[in-house]
């Protein structure tokens, strides 16, 4: 009886053995702004992933929001406190994949969304207000929502709506940044208490592969800049900017029983950490 065969390790080179078309390599803002067209629909494993996670750790996020000893709004009037308004940043919103979810918790009022492509925030600004229009609450209810490019390498200044926001969201984003950029960044919007929802490519497979995409008209690979951050690295230098972690930073691994609700280009990640994330709060 044959015995099953192990599976091969995955490595860099044998990852870009498989790209049939030319390797191009440009500025993120330009990468996305060629992804927008087909983001949310080329099978992206890791984007399914985060998904999946995010059902816990957005709804956990809203929690500790209102758990926390500082626990009232930053932007809310103190003779206003029957109902919590949270302002929450989601920073590389992307489409809008994790903007649309902050939209269906009733303790937010007001949403700010960034984005360093122009082409990525129009689709998220079209699924957002598509996504108001068909809700059965009334209109009225619906958070207050800014979008604006941002581009936190390069800015000078914030986008004065996202300061003092009580909760930053950002998913899949921290590759493309160098670890102290982002955190200064984040420290910087967060009020004294606010949260930190965090996401990331994980270095193992970072050290593989990156972000990126077939482009559709040419069947080029297009990869934007990457930094393959550990997770070490990440918890330091957010300590640096008193950002610290709450229950640790998980660290998640494909396997087997998960390829189906990724999709087929999960397979050949199967045995190899893909992600991490989790929550950090400011102090001080």
């Amino acid at each position: 009886m044959s015995q099953p065969q192990p599976q091969q390790v995955l490595t860099r080179g044998a990852n870009d053995a498989l790209v049939k078309g030319q390797t191009r390599y440009m500025d993120t803002a330009t990468a996305y702004d060629l992804w927008s067209e087909v983001y949310d629909t080329d099978g992206n494993f890791l984007q399914a992933l985060d998904t999946i996670q995010m059902r816990t750790l957005l709804p956990r996020a809203a929690s500790l929001l209102s758990e926390t000893p500082q626990s009232m709004p930053q932007n809310q009037p103190k003779e206003d406190s029957t109902t919590l308004s949270w302002k929450a940043v989601d920073l590389g919103c992307g489409t809008g994949r994790n903007t649309l979810g902050l939209l269906d918790i009733p303790s937010i009022g007001e949403i700010v969304a960034l984005d360093l492509s122009p082409k990525m925030l129009d689709v998220a600004r079209q699924r957002c207000q598509a996504h108001v229009s068909s809700s059965s609450s009334a209109p009225a209810a619906a958070p207050r929502i800014h979008f604006d490019v941002f581009d936190m390498i390069r800015a000078d200044s914030l986008p004065s709506p996202a300061t003092n926001a009580d909760l930053v969201v950002s998913t899949l984003v921290l590759e493309h940044v160098p670890l102290d950029v982002f955190f200064q960044t984040v420290a910087a919007l967060l009020r004294p208490g606010g949260l930190l929802l965090l996401t990331n490519m994980h270095a193992e497979m970072g050290n593989i592969s990156q972000a990126g995409f077939v482009d559709p008209k040419t069947g080029d690979k297009i990869r934007p800049v990457s930094y393959p951050h550990t997770v070490a690295d990440t918890v330091e230098e957010a300590k640096k900017h008193r950002l610290e972690v709450i229950d640790g930073l998980s660290e998640l691994a494909v396997d087997e029983n998960m390829v189906e609700s990724l999709g087929p280009r999960g397979k050949k990640w199967v045995g190899i950490k893909v992600w991490y994330g989790g929550i950090c709060r400011k102090t001080g």
